[in-house]
């Protein structure tokens, strides 16, 4: 009797460590919870990309048909052709790239440069500096955009680059202290015994920042980089103001692409509808728009999740 006794204490002992787990939170109910969130958190990021893929390979026929849902009765290219004239996206492509790279690649480097000059060396007022460049972020850019368009016109720069590189090279760029603060605590974890060793071997602070600041701070140039270019891709607001007709964005031809598709395409031909344009159309632009940002991702994802777990930047 006790050893059946025991045999079922057994059982229900493996059962339990089985649905619970050793410490209650690593069995096999647990796992089932985790992933289910997972799963329906996945599912809400991923929804809009798998609806805007489904869509913009669907003909007229089968958006006006009910019976197709999410696979299209054929692969239909027709609305990709269009989305690409209606872009002209080879052209505001290569004026994307650049709107959105060589800001984003002066703002490194000048974030850098404050970052580990903030980390490393103390001088009077440096507290109220550091506070006065967080407080930069706080301030939304709508508020300071007049006296800039002020600024920038009487300095000829509006219309060109130049509006978005000179903020970056003084440090005023898009969410530029949210880079500097990477920065700065990451060059905060370089010993300083290492930095006075370098400069017992006779190393200068231009040798010292590029030996040994840059190999430390490999993850915070990748993230800074990612998030600039990917801010400055989708930055909308102040390009329109500051490029006008001059320069151009995939975002900003997004924002006017039912006007242009219906301009160049009148109701009623290239597969408009009486308004003029089809919701495979323009599902069709908003993918091309976002496609190199999801190329980017894919590449980059691994050093991307690396550095932000090096960086510390969810302030674990």
């Amino acid at each position: 009797m006790n050893k059946i006794l025991k045999k079922r204490e057994s059982n229900w002992i493996k059962m339990k460590r089985f649905l619970l787990g050793m410490n209650g939170i690593d069995g096999f109910l647990m796992k089932i919870v985790i992933y289910g969130l997972l799963v329906v958190i996945g599912f809400v990021f991923l929804y809009p990309i798998l609806y805007m893929v489904s869509y913009s390979f669907k003909d007229l026929d089968d958006l006006l048909n009910a019976a197709v849902s999410w696979v299209p009765s054929k692969l239909y290219l027709g609305n990709f052709e269009r989305a690409y004239e209606v872009l002209d996206y080879m052209k505001t492509f290569g004026q994307t790239l650049i709107v959105a790279i060589l800001p984003s690649v002066l703002q490194m480097i000048v974030a850098a440069v404050v970052g580990y000059g903030f980390a490393l060396y103390n001088f009077r007022g440096k507290n109220v500096l550091l506070v006065l460049v967080l407080a930069t972020f706080v301030i939304p850019p709508q508020v300071t955009v007049i006296p800039r368009y002020i600024l920038f016109n009487e300095l000829g720069m509006l219309g060109s680059i130049s509006s978005y590189a000179l903020p970056a090279i003084l440090g005023q760029g898009l969410n530029s202290a949210i880079f500097i603060l990477i920065f700065y605590q990451t060059f905060r974890a370089i010993p300083k015994s290492l930095v006075e060793a370098a400069r017992l071997d006779g190393a200068n602070e231009f040798k010292i920042f590029y030996r040994i600041g840059l190999s430390m701070a490999t993850s915070a140039f990748i993230i800074t980089f990612l998030f600039s270019v990917v801010w400055y891709w989708n930055e909308t607001y102040l390009a329109s103001i500051y490029f006008g007709d001059s320069l151009t964005t995939l975002p900003l031809q997004l924002q006017k692409f039912v006007a242009a598709y219906n301009n160049m395409f009148p109701a009623g031909q290239g597969g408009a509808t009486l308004s003029g344009i089809n919701e495979g159309i323009e599902l069709a632009a908003t993918l091309l728009t976002i496609i190199p940002l999801l190329i980017i991702y894919f590449i980059a994802q691994k050093w991307f999740v690396q550095s932000i777990d090096k960086s510390g930047i969810t302030g674990e």
